[in-house]
């Protein structure tokens, strides 16, 4: 018995976020038919040109169509098995966008070529071949079968029935030797029996000739019919073997055909000789070592730390125009010129490189650098409430796309409504009571509040009165809004 096994492994990712690994053992095809134990002994005892055996060379081919449904089956299973490992992939690369994005995505996209390749060439190339290699009859099977069946009967027929009358001669030739086996028997046996007449003796000696002579007659027949048979067997094996030899071209098609589709499958299913699939993982390979821990800390330590240009209290004679209050909004437009690193902005705007992964681009962080605000050279405001350059409290006003993690129903007049997935404008970052504005695609624009102070509790419990945001900064912090739900800004 010959056959081919193929050990297909794939990853696929569970709704949990857990990583499976699915082995599954998959018998394609059996070449030649798969008998049991026992059937497999019979064969062995008897000749395969014997009377009826030629059944198994048929049976053969229903089998070779039923061995194409169970390899188009196969590929079709594999094929959702890469469909689903594809979408797997894309829900993951969701939930950890910011991190695993491209290679993900480009990964999945390989695997729903793959599915393509099986579905569209592999399984579509077996269907077809084996709607042209087989073909039904009105009244059940196939053509080729029956065709195979009654090429067989007919090359037999004239040799059966010659094997028929051996067989008979064969048995009177038996059964005569027999009777005279019994009557030679009786005959000795009267012999001694003083009871018996010389005519009954007769009688007895007469059954011994005539069972002689029969004898010799069914002997002579049976070597007859043997002779008769053996001079019809050369034509017979050239007529069996005329049609064996169809059924066997018609197998060896179809195994060069399994073989070929075989391959096919092989190469669709081996993504170490794809180059896209190799640079996927080269560019992952060479964007993790492009990290950089100590030019991180530099970058960080001059534009957070005490690296920043300082802007050290000096004396100011007292000025009438300088004493007024700047409003809240008047602040955010004196704060125009700043920008912040890692936000793609809107406009002619650029941003700077987004390679320092430790640092939060677009969130604000305190600046203290002592427990009185007063002493602090980075204070928002000076003597004469002028703005502070380094004042991170009221970032400049700028425009990032996000899209909304959640559905979100306005709770007051100036509040939003959105549904999960919708993209959004954020207008401005947060004030210092927590509030951003942000403007739907159709116009409508509002505020929004924003609770940085319970983000990591309400996510940890997943239990608040509102929704979630996620933004874009790098990490995979979430923050609680009263008000549009924002997701992961575009492009940072």
């Amino acid at each position: 018995m010959a056959g081919y096994m193929l050990l297909f492994q794939c990853s696929t990712v569970s709704d949990g976020t857990v990583v499976m690994i699915l082995k599954a053992w998959w018998f394609l095809f059996v070449l030649i038919v798969n008998y049991d134990a026992e059937f497999l002994q019979s064969c062995e005892e008897e000749e395969a040109v014997w009377v009826g055996n030629y059944k198994r060379t048929v049976k053969r081919i229903d089998d070779g169509h039923r061995l194409c449904n169970d390899l188009m089956n196969c590929i079709h299973e594999r094929a959702r098995i890469e469909k689903g490992y594809a979408q797997q992939l894309t829900e993951w690369a969701k939930r950890w966008k910011q991190l695993v994005e491209k290679e993900a995505e480009k990964v999945s996209e390989l695997h729903l070529e793959v599915k393509g390749s099986l579905m569209n060439e592999d399984f579509e190339k077996i269907k077809n071949w084996q709607k042209e290699a087989f073909h039904k009859q009105m009244m059940g099977g196939f053509k080729e079968t029956k065709e195979a069946e009654d090429g067989f009967r007919k090359a037999q027929k004239p040799w059966a029935k010659k094997l028929k009358e051996v067989e008979a001669a064969k048995k009177a030739y038996h059964a005569a030797c027999k009777e005279e086996k019994l009557a030679i028997s009786r005959e000795t046996n009267s012999k001694a029996d003083p009871a018996l007449n010389p005519e009954q003796l007769k009688k007895l000696q007469d059954k011994v000739e005539k069972s002689k002579q029969d004898v010799l007659k069914t002997k002579e027949k049976y070597e007859k019919s043997l002779k008769e048979l053996d001079n019809a067997t050369p034509q017979y094996m050239e007529n069996m073997e005329q049609v064996f030899e169809q059924c066997q071209q018609f197998e060896e098609k179809r195994l060069r055909f399994f073989r070929e589709v075989l391959l096919e499958v092989q190469k669709h299913l081996d993504l170490s000789n794809v180059a896209s699939y190799k640079n996927i993982y080269r560019e992952l390979e060479q964007n993790i070592k492009t990290a950089d821990a100590v030019e991180d800390l530099r970058w960080f330590r001059a534009n957070q730390g005490p690296g920043m240009s300082m802007n050290w209290p000096q004396f100011e004679e007292w000025s009438a125009d300088l004493n007024r209050t700047l409003s809240r909004r008047e602040k955010k437009k004196a704060s125009d010129g700043v920008t912040l690193t890692g936000i793609n902005q809107t406009g002619d705007q650029v941003s700077q490189p987004n390679k320092h992964s430790s640092y939060e681009k677009n969130q604000s962080y305190p600046t203290d650098w002592s427990d009185e605000e007063s002493n602090n050279p980075f204070s928002s405001t000076d003597a004469n409430g002028d703005t502070n350059p380094f004042d991170e409290d009221t970032p400049p006003a700028m425009e990032v796309r996000v899209r909304a993690l959640y559905d979100y129903e306005g709770q007051e007049q100036d509040e939003l409504s959105f549904k999960a997935g919708d993209e959004l404008t954020k207008m401005e970052n947060e004030d210092e009571q927590g509030w951003c504005k942000g403007r739907l695609d159709n116009g409508q624009d509002e505020e929004a509040r924003s609770d940085e102070e319970e983000d990591e509790e309400l996510w940890e419990d997943g239990d608040s009165d509102h929704q979630r945001l996620g933004k874009a900064q790098g990490q995979d912090r979430k923050t609680h809004l009263t008000c549009p739900v924002f997701a992961k800004s575009f492009g940072v």
